[in-house]
């Protein structure tokens, strides 16, 4: 009852999708291809390119690319074998202009496709047992699972064949094109290292343990920005789990929203009618009285990506390629693949951080030297191992920024500027809003968006930091709004330089962060990144390191003025004030130097700047961005 009185209050109107969904079948527009090949990119009606056609994988990109369409791919858990590789290797060579890229959900892309192409391209992926149904708009996208599954030493419950029963329920099925409110994306891990990014999908199954038995705790309503929350289920076997997905999609379609789409994810019916009320109705419909969730064991970070290799089981490695943003071609999956048979034996997979590892590889060294890792690394820098990156504007016409790129050309600028020889920083970059970077959950990362630089617009990011994907995961928190991208690496350098000059030994960026960036309020570590960024563009020589102000708990006027008494004692070689009583000057009467009278060659920003921090307390500054204007590049 709960769940109806939610849907009718929601229900007085539909949104336009719905409303183009009544149009027709979904199959068809699928059915429709061949007739469309023959008859050219004119003849395809408007509703097929912009909503049936993308049920099956296809999008109509004539907006960037005229007449041109991306197909997303669908690769169950990022598991490939050599043979379907290389099938994914020709299309992309013989119709896609040799491009790939590797997705944030273990799939693939080809872009600049042309419809006259279609049939064959489906043909030769369902000749290898791959296919692009259900990869777009309100389908069940690709599920993802821990890419070494059976054959990491970490792993306690396999999983894929499980994942693979999950999808049999959807997959193909008619009743289940395009007839959910929304896209419903689904992950699965029996491991104790998170490599999938377990806890950022609308249902999750993750590895737990309760009475001395190991099955899955279901955690539900993760999307772009919202961290999935303990649905207080415990499945204790593959048939609990199949119940238990089972009833709660047939709940999502009967009950979920359908009039806003941008709030049609299962997170809001959830937020709608409470977790209990979602837990109340898969217990009934599935016909089960589920236990209780036991201890969630998918609580360590993977390191993989910091040694490039990682023992199997059976003795063998898999290898990694660093693939940074996902970029790749049809050429260099085609000799992944060729290695794999090589090599290994004949498996690759790929990750939700846009990266492929090559399984079963005995020699190691001899593989290595293979020219494919001239161009892929096998370690690269520590910010580009672990880096994300969404399609941008080249390919998405919602991107903001170009990303990709954006994203490299950061990377590649922090590696020269300041060289770690070991770390492990995730940067995640979404070029929009929508969050497909996954940027929410980085080390830091970046939204796009746009900025101001002297009244002009330009491209710009939203920085955060903070973010988490292990221990039931945690969204970052923003440090720096719309900051000019051109400067956004010059403010993470600053950053950098604190984490390489700080840090503990084998101490990774999140580590660093909780032991010492959650000291201290978002406000004044978005100004440090600002002051450091505009003391090295000025040539200021200074030692301040982000922890030398005194802890003050997170109070924002108590942080700058202490951050002005230690920069003003820098500059000075003095202190500002004789004495000091909780965070101010103990001597009302006492006069504050001007810094530019004490040394003439001291910057006039920085002197006018730390004389606002520090005045008189009924004059002084009390929040970092009424001292902006001082610090801009």
């Amino acid at each position: 009852m709960t769940l109806e009185e939610a849907r009718l209050a929601r229900s007085k109107k539909v949104n336009k999708i719905e409303k183009v969904k009544d149009l027709k079948d979904p199959m068809e527009a699928f059915e429709a291809i061949e007739k469309y090949a023959q008859e050219g990119y004119d003849s395809i009606p408007d509703e097929d390119k912009k909503y049936f056609l993308k049920c099956f994988g296809i999008y109509d990109k004539d907006s960037l690319t005229p007449k041109q369409f991306m197909m997303r791919v669908r690769v169950a858990g990022g598991h490939l074998n050599a043979t379907q590789a290389k099938a994914l290797a020709n299309i992309a060579t013989k119709y896609g202009q040799d491009y790939i890229d590797i997705t944030t959900r273990a799939q693939v892309e080809f872009r600049y496709l042309h419809i006259e192409d279609m049939p064959a391209i489906l043909q030769e992926l369902k000749d290898v047992g791959l296919n692009a149904y259900q990869t777009g708009v309100d389908n069940f996208r690709n599920i993802v699972t821990d890419p070494f599954d059976a054959l990491g030493f970490d792993t306690i419950l396999p999983s894929f064949e499980l994942l693979q029963k999950l999808q049999e329920k959807f997959l193909f099925n008619p009743e289940w094109i395009s007839t959910l409110p929304r896209k419903f994306n689904t992950a699965i891990t029996g491991s104790t290292a998170n490599r999938c990014n377990i806890f950022g999908h609308d249902c999750c199954f993750v590895l737990a343990q309760k009475d001395g038995l190991y099955g899955y705790n279901l955690y539900l309503g993760g999307r772009v920005g919202m961290i999935a929350k303990n649905a207080d289920l415990f499945l204790t076997n593959e048939e609990e789990v199949l119940l238990a997905y089972n009833a709660l999609i047939e709940i999502f379609k009967k009950y979920g929203f359908r009039d806003n789409r941008n709030k049609n994810r299962l997170h809001f019916l959830i937020d709608a009618v409470g977790m209990q009320t979602i837990t109340a109705a898969i217990r009934e419909v599935a016909g089960v009285d589920f236990a209780t969730a036991g201890d969630t064991l998918t609580t360590v970070n993977a390191h993989d990506t910091q040694h490039g290799k990682v023992q199997l089981k059976d003795g063998t490695f898999g290898v990694q390629v660093v693939v940074p943003s996902g970029i790749f071609s049809g050429t260099a999956l085609l000799k992944a693949a060729k290695l794999s048979q090589e090599f290994g034996n004949g498996e690759l997979r790929f990750s939700v951080e846009q990266n492929l590892y090559i399984l079963g590889v005995k020699d190691t060294q001899t593989l290595l030297q293979d020219e494919l890792f001239n161009e892929y690394k096998n370690v690269n820098s520590p910010y580009l191992n672990n880096l994300i990156a969404c399609a941008g504007t080249e390919h998405c016409s919602f991107g903001v920024i170009e990303n990709k790129r954006d994203a490299i050309a950061m990377s590649e600028y922090l590696t020269n500027a300041v060289p770690l020889e070991s770390g492990r920083v995730r940067l995640y970059w979404s070029a929009c809003v929508k969050g497909c970077g996954t940027h929410e959950i980085a080390d830091i990362g970046f939204e796009g968006c746009k900025a101001k630089v002297d009244g002009v617009t330009e491209d710009g990011v939203h920085i955060t930091l903070g973010g988490k994907i292990v221990s039931d995961g945690k969204n970052g928190y923003t440090v720096l709004k719309s900051a000019p991208l051109r400067f956004a690496r010059f403010y993470v350098e600053s950053l950098m330089i604190e984490y390489k000059k700080l840090r503990n030994k084998q101490e990774s960026f999140e580590q660093f962060h909780d032991r010492v960036l959650t000291q201290y309020s978002a406000a004044y570590i978005g100004f440090y990144m600002r002051l450091q960024a505009y003391l090295r563009a000025k040539n200021i020589p200074n030692e301040l390191r982000i922890n030398a102000v005194t802890k003050t708990g997170k109070n924002e006027e108590f942080e700058l003025f202490e951050l002005g008494r230690k920069l003003y004692y820098q500059l000075a070689k003095e202190e500002a004030y004789t004495a000091y009583s909780r965070f101010t000057n103990e001597n009302k009467r006492e006069k504050l130097i001007d810094l530019r009278k004490i040394d003439s060659s001291i910057d006039e920003n920085i002197a006018q700047m730390t004389f606002k921090m520090l005045e008189a307390e009924e004059k002084r500054a009390v929040v970092f961005s009424e001292l902006i204007e001082f610090i801009a590049l």
